[in-house]
């Protein structure tokens, strides 16, 4: 069942109907059980996944907990009676104890995710080493599903086991109520990425029905239906006629492609969190923004805080910060500082933390080198960025540029576009050597002239198709420029007069039905990063 069918919408209208049937206090239960069918439906037996980590997690959560109430429940009885060193020994002995607990929770999760999604390109590079040493191996390829959404609610379920360790609060007891967390469906496919104090309690409260937040939750939704039906699906077509058949062009129409690419996942992945985001509305559910202007972004660093925020804001909480604050990392910052001094050495475990992040995130997005390679691309950009800041602002001074205005502003913005849009040679392309080769061709044979012929023309999509989805790309930047200028445009419409609000929502509607791409037999495609 796709986010984007009559089969969903008609599945959400069901789920909303029994929802603000069912008594309040049992709501709850409904979105749990809509959401196991939602996966199902999906998944099939790969339900079996999910709730095995969602009832290991939960286990460990609870063990964490009592862990902590008990040590601070003891040292509470035996407050006059233990020596500071005592007090010190025990609470590292429990520390010690708590870590292990963790440990195991963390690495049975990733072991479940790198099992369904790395397996196989562990076991090729593994053999692949093997054979360069001279040992005869085969890799043993095995045909695995990627569980739906395995890549976000294992992210989840760390998150929620890190912060019980943490004490940031305290763990849920009871398993039903969990597992609703961990398998909320409007955020199963490609989430946001939830933290369990900001989304659990919304989901246990039986929300009453508000039809103002029923209107807003339709409003997103039928812009994320009008995104990806008209935008990203129809750049998809062009894009997939470039990166498929790459040998076959050179120059601008490469750069076209990497940028087209980079529209399409926009609109993609944005769609599918309007959707998710309305549907959770509608049942007085409040999900996380995950984007932000993204394309508005004045630099790769930025580009990456507006873009997919609760993936960047997992990575700087889990794995940033303990990165670079680790005595590790400040050791190393130390020795470094007597070599290359201060400068260096106080920056550098920032820039690895940094750096590592940002391979994480490139791996994180599928189990290829490609993958790798963009994940580097990003972190080599953003890092190097941060460490030459003070040659960068000695180049504006000299050249007595005006930082504040609006021209320097855009030539920012269109830089930084230029270089996600490179990056996005390593994320689409069908291999590394591929990318390589799409990047060497882009710059070293010069054609600007095709903007001017019929060339793009031939490119899967003819002047109608080419008409929309410059309207649609132009009708998207309208919206992301009114959003970055703080215009709230569904509160504007709903404001509006009944008639023109209404001719608001049926242009929109009937743009759809119109002008959507649906497919072979009016199937739209699968969402980008549901892949991921």
């Amino acid at each position: 069942m796709k986010f984007v069918s009559a089969i969903f919408l008609l599945f959400v209208a069901l789920v909303c109907i029994i929802y603000f049937l069912t008594p309040k206090k049992w709501r709850w239960g409904v979105l749990l059980a809509a959401s196991y069918a939602f996966y199902w439906l999906n998944s099939r037996y790969l339900c079996a996944v999910i709730l095995v980590m969602s009832l290991v997690t939960f286990c460990v959560g609870i063990i964490l907990d009592k862990k902590s109430k008990r040590a601070s429940s003891y040292l509470k009885e035996h407050k006059g009676e233990l020596s500071a060193a005592e007090k010190k020994a025990y609470k590292l002995k429990v520390t010690r104890s708590k870590k292990r607990i963790l440990a195991v929770g963390i690495l049975f999760d990733l072991g479940v995710l790198l099992f369904f999604k790395y397996y196989n390109f562990f076991a090729e590079n593994l053999c692949s080493i093997l054979r360069a040493a001279h040992i005869d191996a085969q890799p043993k390829y095995l045909s695995l599903i990627l569980p739906l959404g395995i890549s976000f609610y294992t992210l989840q379920a760390i998150a929620y086991m890190v912060d019980i360790y943490r004490g940031k609060y305290e763990a849920d007891r009871k398993f039903f109520h969990f597992a609703l967390f961990m398998s909320f469906f409007p955020q199963i496919v490609q989430g946001p990425i939830a933290r369990h104090d900001k989304l659990a309690a919304q989901l246990y409260e039986g929300h009453a029905f508000d039809f103002k937040r029923v209107k807003y939750g339709c409003q997103l939704i039928l812009w994320g239906f009008m995104k990806k039906l008209i935008l990203a699906d129809r750049l998809g077509i062009l894009v997939d006629q470039i990166f498929d058949n790459h040998t076959q062009y050179q120059g601008f129409i490469l750069l076209i492609g990497a940028m087209g690419y980079g529209l399409q996942v926009y609109a993609d992945f944005s769609a599918g969190m309007d959707i998710a985001r309305g549907v959770s509305q509608i049942l007085g559910i409040e999900l996380e923004l995950n984007f932000k202007q993204p394309y508005f972004a004045k630099s790769i660093e930025e580009f990456w805080r507006r873009w997919h925020i609760t993936l960047g804001a997992w990575m700087r909480d889990y794995i940033f910060y303990p990165l670079s604050l680790s005595k590790a990392f400040g050791n190393m910052g130390k020795r470094v500082r007597k070599i290359f001094g201060n400068y260096i050495g106080k920056k550098l475990p920032s820039f690895l933390a940094m750096f590592i992040v940002y391979l994480l995130v490139g791996f994180w997005h599928g189990s290829s080198w490609k993958y790798v390679a963009y994940g580097i691309w990003n972190g080599v950009i953003i890092t190097s960025g941060i460490l030459l800041a003070p040659v960068y602002a000695k180049g504006i001074s000299a050249f007595r540029i005006d930082a504040d205005s609006y021209s320097w502003r855009l030539f920012q913005m269109v830089r930084t576009f230029f270089l996600c849009s490179v990056g996005r040679f390593f994320s689409r392309a069908d291999s590394c050597m591929a990318a390589f080769s799409m990047i060497k061709n882009s710059f070293t044979k010069w054609n600007p002239w095709v903007l001017f012929d019929d060339t793009l023309l031939t490119l899967g999509l003819d002047w109608k198709d080419m008409t929309v989805l410059i309207a649609m790309i132009l009708v998207l930047l309208f919206v992301d420029i009114a959003h970055e200028r703080g215009v709230r445009i569904r509160e504007s419409i709903a404001s509006q007069g009944f008639v023109f609000r209404w001719i608001v929502y049926w242009i929109a509607f009937f743009t759809v039905i119109i002008f959507g791409m649906y497919g072979p037999s009016y199937d739209s495609s699968s969402f980008i990063y549901q892949q991921f």
